[in-house]
């Protein structure tokens, strides 16, 4: 069974053969010609050295250039020396000979640079598993330590806001939001984050039977899924305040449609209190305005009698080279 499992892991590319294994293989190999020779001698017994090309073949793609040569060597001391029946003789037989050697030394040669183009790649493939297993220990390293660090930070505002209640409900709201976000980008990878489990990572605390989300899959670049994040929150926010999630009857429906490479977002609230625009701008309508300018973005809000539609425009970008400075204008 060791050998067996040996020669399955050799035979696979996960692990070099063994000195014996590969002697043991194109011995095997052979005896098993030879017996296919004596088999088939009553019918051709003029077939002396072709039915060593198997073993040939099969000896160097296991164990390379010098069990091919050693193969090709044995198999022709066998095809001239053992005869099954009337074997051809004479020049006959060298010709034979020569034509096997020709072919064998072209199969060895094709079979040696396959090996090696093999190898090749297969120590890429190992070096880039090993980077690959590397990274992702990194990044869930940094992803702990952002994660303490997100903690700690929680901690010391809320610590130092306790006289201020109002300031720490708006701020720690928006700080959960961010770490909810960065949970979600972790779990794919750091690829982005899903729209749809954005939205319900937001809204489900106000209960799944509240709102109604519609729209294709779309996975936001890590970046723009932050941004998005802070502005489902505000929205949600001010819906549990003074919107569709302030009222029993309330309800939210979110619906959004990707065109080429720019998301259409709607919100629209229904069932709750009538809305008014707000007197003055505080920093929730800023961060609406600005959150998105980075990636071309707007937002338009309509104060309806049966609740806010908010309608969301931005680019998706190809790549996460983005300038987040714009967003700070």
């Amino acid at each position: 069974m060791k050998w067996v499992d040996e020669l399955l892991g050799s035979w696979r590319g996960t692990a070099e053969p063994s000195a014996p294994l590969i002697w043991g293989f194109a011995a095997a190999c052979l005896a098993a010609s030879t017996l296919i020779r004596w088999g088939i001698s009553s019918l051709r017994p003029d077939i002396t050295f072709t039915p060593y090309f198997p073993a040939v073949l099969f000896a160097t793609l296991l164990g390379g250039f010098r069990a091919g040569v050693a193969t090709t060597i044995a198999g022709a001391c066998l095809g001239y020396i053992v005869h099954f029946g009337d074997a051809p003789s004479g020049g006959a037989k060298v010709a034979l000979l020569l034509i096997y050697a020709a072919v064998c030394a072209l199969i060895i040669w094709a079979l040696t640079h396959y090996r090696t183009v093999v190898g090749h790649y297969r120590q890429i493939a190992d070096k880039l598993a090993t980077e690959e297993s590397y990274r992702k220990l990194v990044v869930d390293e940094l992803q702990h330590r952002l994660k303490n660090k997100v903690s700690t930070v929680h901690a010391v505002v809320r610590q130092a806001l306790r006289a201020y209640p109002e300031a720490w409900e708006r701020i720690d709201g928006r700080i959960r939001a961010l770490s909810a976000t960065d949970d979600l980008i972790a779990r794919t990878d750091e690829r982005g984050c899903d729209l749809k489990a954005l939205l319900m990572s937001e809204l489900e605390p106000y209960g799944h039977v509240r709102y109604t989300l519609t729209g294709d899959d779309v996975l936001l670049p890590p970046k723009l899924a932050v941004s998005m994040a802070l502005v489902f929150h505000e929205l949600a926010t001010n819906a549990a305040k003074y919107g569709s999630f302030s009222a029993p009857e309330g309800l939210l429906n979110v619906s959004w449609e990707l065109r080429a490479d720019r998301l259409n977002v709607l919100w629209d609230e229904t069932g709750g209190p009538a809305v008014s625009p707000p007197a003055s701008e505080g920093f929730g309508i800023r961060l609406l305005d600005a959150a998105l300018r980075a990636f071309d973005g707007h937002t338009q809000r309509q104060f309806l009698p049966s609740g806010l539609r908010c309608m969301i425009d931005c680019r998706i970008p190809n790549d996460q080279s983005v300038d987040l400075s714009r967003s700070s204008g």
